[in-house]
C-alpha cells in the first residue's frame, strides 16, 4: 500500500440506505448464501460419485462450481453480519484482500467458461480424436491456467488501486469492495489508472466472452452441416446450458462493468450488484439441473441413494425400540 495513504479504515455502507429492508435483505441472502452452497455441493458430489460424468465438460462444470462457491463466500458471509451489525468497518488491507479474491474467482469463472467453449467445439469438430486432445492432464492444465491467469489480472487491479491516495471519504457506497466505489474515494486519480483498469477488467469479460464466442461460431459451422435433425438437436442440447449460464453470467457482469460510469448512481451500482453476487451463482447450478440430462440423472440416483439410507437408518433405530 502507498504510504501517502490518510485512510485507514473503510466503512461498508452498502444497504444502510434501506434500513427497513434490513431484517427481509437479511433472511433472502441468508436463504440465497444455504441455497447456492447446497446447490453447487450436490452438483460436485454428484460428479464425483458417478464415473458417468467423470468427463471433460463435467471436470470444468466441478471447477465452476467449487469457483462460484467459493466467490459467493468472499462477500455473503460479510454481508450477513453487516445486516445486523453497526459496525461495518472494514480495513485497507481487509478491503484489498476481499477485492483480490472477488475478481480472482470472478476472473476464473470467466476463463473457466471459456475453456468449457473450447471443450465443446472440440467435443463437436473433432469427436473421434477428442479423448486425445481433451485428457483428463490438459483439462488440469486449463484449469490451473484459469486461475492463475485470473488472480493475475485481479492482483494488478488491486495493487493498481490501493496505492491511490484516500482522502476524499472512508464510506464505500457498497456492500463490498467493488472496483468503482473504492476508487471513487481515492484523491490522485488520473485518466492513466481509469484506462489500466478498463483495460484489465475488459480483456476478462471481452477477451473471454470474445473467445466464447467465435467457439460457437465454430460450433454453428459444424452443426449446421450435419445432416440428421436430431443430430443436430442432440448437439446443440448439449451446449445449451452452458450457452444460458455465459449469456446470464456476462450479460449482467458486462452491465455493471462496462458501461458509462455517469450513467448510473452508486445506490444503482449496488442494487445491480446483487444480480452477479447473489442471482447468478444462484440460477447457474439451476440451470445445469434443469437443462443436463447427465446431471439430472445423477442428482436423482444420489438423492434415492440418500434416501435409502436414511429409511435403513431409521428402520434399524424402531427394530432396537
Amino acid at each position: 500500500m502507498g504510504n501517502h495513504t490518510t485512510v485507514t479504515m473503510f466503512l461498508l455502507w452498502g444497504f444502510s440506505s434501506f434500513p427497513e429492508l434490513h431484517n427481509l435483505l437479511f433472511v433472502v441472502v441468508l436463504l440465497s448464501h444455504v441455497t447456492i452452497i447446497l446447490a453447487n455441493a450436490f452438483i460436485m458430489v454428484a460428479i464425483k460419485l458417478n464415473h458417468n460424468l467423470h468427463a471433460p465438460m463435467y471436470f470444468f462444470l466441478f471447477a465452476l462450481s467449487f469457483s462460484e462457491t467459493c466467490t459467493t463466500m468472499v462477500i455473503l458471509p460479510r454481508l450477513l453480519v453487516d445486516l445486523i451489525s453497526k459496525n461495518k468497518a472494514i480495513s485497507l488491507p481487509e478491503c484489498a484482500t476481499q477485492m483480490f479474491f472477488f475478481f480472482g474467482l470472478g476472473g476464473n469463472n470467466c476463463f473457466i467458461l471459456s475453456a468449457m467453449s473450447y471443450d465443446r467445439y472440440t467435443a463437436i469438430h473433432n469427436p473421434l480424436h477428442y479423448p486425445i486432445l481433451m485428457t483428463q492432464k490438459i483439462c488440469l492444465h486449463l484449469i490451473v491456467a484459469s486461475g492463475v491467469l485470473g488472480f493475475s489480472i485481479s492482483l494488478c487491479i488491486v495493487i493498481t488501486i490501493f496505492n491511490l491516495s484516500f482522502c476524499n471519504s472512508n464510506i464505500i457506497q457498497h456492500f463490498f469492495c467493488d472496483i468503482d466505489p473504492v476508487v471513487s474515494l481515492a484523491c490522485n486519480l488520473t485518466f492513466y489508472h481509469k484506462v489500466i483498469l478498463f483495460a484489465l477488467t475488459a480483456f476478462v469479460l471481452v477477451g473471454s466472452f470474445i473467445f466464447i464466442m467465435v467457439s460457437y461460431v465454430f460450433i454453428v459451422t459444424v452443426v449446421i452441416k450435419m445432416p440428421s435433425a436430431k443430430g443436430r438437436y442432440k448437439t446443440f442440447s448439449t451446449c445449451s446450458s452452458h450457452f444460458t449460464v455465459v449469456f446470464i453470467h456476462y450479460g449482467f457482469a458486462s452491465f455493471v462493468y462496462l458501461r458509462p460510469k455517469n450513467s448510473y448512481s452508486f445506490r444503482d451500482a449496488t442494487l445491480l450488484a446483487v444480480t452477479y453476487t447473489i442471482l447468478t451463482p444462484l440460477l447457474n447450478p439451476i440451470i445445469y439441473s434443469l437443462r443436463n440430462k447427465g446431471i439430472q440423472t445423477a442428482l436423482r440416483k444420489d438423492i434415492g441413494n440418500i434416501i435409502r439410507f436414511f429409511s435403513k437408518m431409521v428402520n434399524k433405530k424402531a427394530q432396537k425400540i
